[in-house]
């Protein structure tokens, strides 16, 4: 962002976008340039520009010459450059990796009395201990930001274990025990979703099971709707469309006995999901409509970073921008889908690799769907590299699936075939 709140420009969207306002192909824009007489550019650095190609930009040559091709103001065209550079050397700047111990060690609370080692039956619990292990979970599921299921599923399913012992065997008001089957659940929940993510390692299913009790019997509507809706998520994508819609029909039952708008548009959302892998056009696009409209109105009464339901944290309008971008993918719409993942992956935390993965993966899928397979190879460059860096079973899931529509591309596109032969390991 600049000084006044608005988007940097980045080069290589500048002069996509301007090309295309002209109606100018990347080749005639290497034409009119090289009709200058004064550099003879190929539409293939046109085009690498554009996709910002490892960090490829015009260079300052260029830009006067740019400028006058596609009547844009030359220190407009420095800004960008100079904002891709800054970006390019941001992301470079990248720290040594650290061990997942070290990542859970960051992002837990100091409060760690009840870890694992820390709970014995017959103690006193009060209301602070039960909010001191709110928070740890909360710390937990910020590493599950930065690490992949199976480097954190073993360790979180511990926590869930200690938890329910905490509760079972502990002395405490019925407030208490409430807050600490929230914590229950939402250790169950996240134990599930690292499950999914750790290769068949662990079943998520008893996980998600335990979590759904729990957040029932703690009268929370809004947790129960989110495992049940995490739990049909799981379903969908192994290919149980009948159960995952079983699952979120519960889920929908679960979430309007709750206030929270924004738990109904991640059930919403899910329900999108499921619809646009059926085929239904028609329910997937009205329940991506009605998410998006759910938090929109979340946003304006209370932003998701001061919702008191820590879980919700993630629950933006930037991420459920891009779980509409891949309903629009699923059901062949790139047009929808390419603007919102291009905007979000813009400004996206690359330190947050399995999400940068999987949602890039989304975009080369939609931008091959679109016809336009050389920026989808670009883009598949910076995913492939992602993916390497994460032990992620739906990243690597989403990596195949990616590296099987781009060779359909591989003899008519040397773009397409440079990437796959540099990542065919």
């Amino acid at each position: 962002m600049d000084e006044g709140g608005y988007r940097v420009e980045r080069i290589g969207l500048l002069i996509a976008a301007r090309r295309r306002e002209l109606g100018l192909s990347e080749e005639d824009v290497a034409r009119k340039l090289a009709d200058t007489g004064r550099c003879c550019p190929t539409r293939t650095d046109v085009w690498r520009w554009e996709v910002e190609y490892q960090g490829r930009a015009p260079g300052p040559l260029y830009l006067p010459l740019l400028a006058a091709v596609l009547d844009l103001d030359e220190s407009r065209l420095r800004r960008a450059r100079a904002a891709s550079k800054a970006a390019r050397a941001a992301a470079l700047a990248v720290p040594a990796p650290r061990t997942a111990a070290e990542v859970i060690a960051d992002a837990l609370p100091p409060d760690t009395e009840l870890s694992p080692c820390g709970t014995s039956a017959g103690r006193t619990v009060g209301a602070a201990d039960a909010e001191a292990l709110l928070r740890r979970v909360h710390g937990l599921r910020l590493a599950d930001d930065l690490l992949a299921g199976r480097d954190l599923v073993t360790q979180v399913s511990a926590e869930l274990d200690a938890a329910i012992l905490l509760h079972n065997n502990g002395c405490h008001t019925e407030a208490v025990g409430r807050r600490l089957l929230t914590a229950v659940g939402e250790l169950a929940q996240l134990a599930g979703w690292a499950a999914t993510d750790s290769g068949g390692r662990v079943d998520p299913v008893p996980l998600f099971r335990k979590g759904v009790a729990a957040a029932r019997q703690a009268h929370d509507g809004a947790l129960a709707a989110h495992l049940l809706g995490s739990w049909a998520y799981w379903e969908s994508n192994r290919g149980r469309l009948g159960r995952a819609l079983e699952l979120l029909g519960a889920a929908g039952q679960q979430a309007t006995t709750g206030d929270c708008l924004r738990a109904r548009s991640l059930t919403s959302a899910r329900t999108a999901w499921v619809a646009a892998l059926c085929g239904d056009q028609r329910t997937a696009l009205g329940a991506i409509s009605t998410t998006l409209d759910q938090v929109d109105q979340a946003d304006a009464e209370l932003p998701a970073s001061t919702d008191p339901r820590l879980w919700l944290y993630w629950v933006t309008r930037a991420e459920h921008d891009v779980m509409a971008a891949r309903v629009y993918t699923t059901l062949h719409r790139p047009l929808r889908a390419v603007p919102l993942l291009r905007t979000v992956l813009a400004d996206y935390n690359s330190a947050h690799a399995r999400e940068y993965a999987l949602y890039s993966s989304w975009l080369v899928t939609a931008l091959l769907d679109g016809g336009e397979p050389e920026e989808a190879a670009a883009v598949a460059d910076t995913m492939f590299a992602a993916a390497a860096a994460i032990p992620s079973s739906r990243a690597a899931d989403r990596t195949r699936t990616a590296v099987t529509a781009l060779r359909h591309h591989q003899d008519d596109i040397p773009e397409v075939a440079e990437v796959l032969a540099r990542w065919s390991a």
